[in-house]
């Protein structure tokens, strides 16, 4: 297995950020691999995907690189895959605090083109780079592909996918303050869990540990069902995540889970703020969620509880919602209506 050395004060001082490049690298991962693992993937590659396709059929140089750079699947150094393959070091930068994706990809842009080959090599365990592979020109295509990936497939969800994220961090967050670090890091992704003794598993994969106590350590949320380890030189270790659960589902999805009778009974929009609720969440997760606004979301948990249906209890900085024995009683009946 994979782990790093972290002191306690190195997690003390780590923090949750957003990357809208590693937002479009998983979502050229999850265009790589064409398949999704709940209904708002599998919609939005039908959606992107024959795009996609036709833009690699258009270049194979770049369809070749991506083949050789990208790996196939687990999460690991922007690294191996499922697989065994080793997704190229140079498409995938350590992410930075309020890095706009702009500043992200001219340094994917700006990568040596020596080294970018030699990443390659490595993601191909070592054996030799194709022919029409040993160019200069690597990172310019990587990142163009990165470019137009934003640009057609992620840009115009942003600012929901965006919104999802923050109301990840927000949970993960409330995890903290609730089970602290060690219930954190055992709950991003498989392959990772805190050992004990300052060391975390960053993946299920054998590699050297490494010192990291002292550097920068960061998480990254993204919304595909992806992630990876990166790092600069031994000053900032990132760790990319899924968002889990339902923060990352469809919002469509989740509105044809409403009961049509409880629906009927508070209202479409309120009745899902109930579905919800299901499991702890605070308004700002909410309203990410839902996609309704702060004083809507506000309005109908007034009502819910008011009517005894959610209660809720603070925890560290954020208030959350859950439902009560009566909310519950009063989803589970609204289901068995036929």
């Amino acid at each position: 297995m994979g782990w790093w050395q972290v002191n306690a004060d190195t997690l003390a001082r780590s923090r949750f950020v957003l990357s809208p490049l590693a937002e479009t690298f998983a979502s050229l991962r999850l265009l790589q691999a064409g398949t999704g693992t709940h209904p708002g993937e599998q919609d939005w590659l039908r959606a992107h995907l024959p795009g996609h396709r036709a833009t690699l059929a258009a270049d194979p140089v770049t369809a070749l690189l991506l083949r050789a750079g990208l790996g196939s699947g687990g999460p690991l150094r922007a690294g191996a895959s499922g697989s065994g393959g080793w997704i190229a070091d140079f498409l995938t930068p350590t992410p930075r605090d309020g890095e706009s994706f702009e500043e992200g990809v001219a340094r994917v842009r700006a990568a040596d083109p020596a080294a970018a080959r030699a990443h390659l090599r490595t993601s191909l365990a070592g054996g030799p780079l194709p022919a029409a592979l040993e160019r200069d020109d690597l990172p310019e295509r990587a990142a163009r592909m990165l470019e137009h990936v934003w640009e057609t497939d992620v840009r115009p969800y942003w600012e929901r996918r965006r919104r999802v994220l923050e109301a990840d961090v927000v949970a993960r967050t409330v995890l903290v303050s609730r089970g602290g670090w060690a219930a954190v890091l055992d709950s991003l992704r498989p392959g990772t869990r805190w050992l004990g003794e300052s060391r975390f598993q960053v993946n299920a994969h054998e590699y050297p540990p490494r010192e990291v106590s002292g550097a920068e350590l960061l998480f990254v949320p993204v919304t595909p069902g992806t992630g990876w380890v990166a790092w600069e030189g031994h000053e900032r270790y990132a760790v990319v995540y899924p968002c889990s659960g339902v923060l990352a589902e469809d919002r469509a999805e989740r509105a044809r889970a409403v009961p049509a009778a409880l629906g009927a009974l508070l209202g479409p929009a309120r009745a899902t703020v109930l579905v919800l609720l299901a499991a702890p969440l605070s308004t700002t997760q909410l309203v990410a969620l839902t996609g309704q606004g702060l004083g809507s979301v506000g309005r109908h948990l007034r009502v819910l509880l008011d009517a005894g249906l959610v209660e809720r209890r603070r925890a560290g900085r954020s208030v959350l919602y859950s439902r009560t024995p009566a909310g519950r009683t009063l989803t589970e009946a609204a289901a068995q209506v036929p």
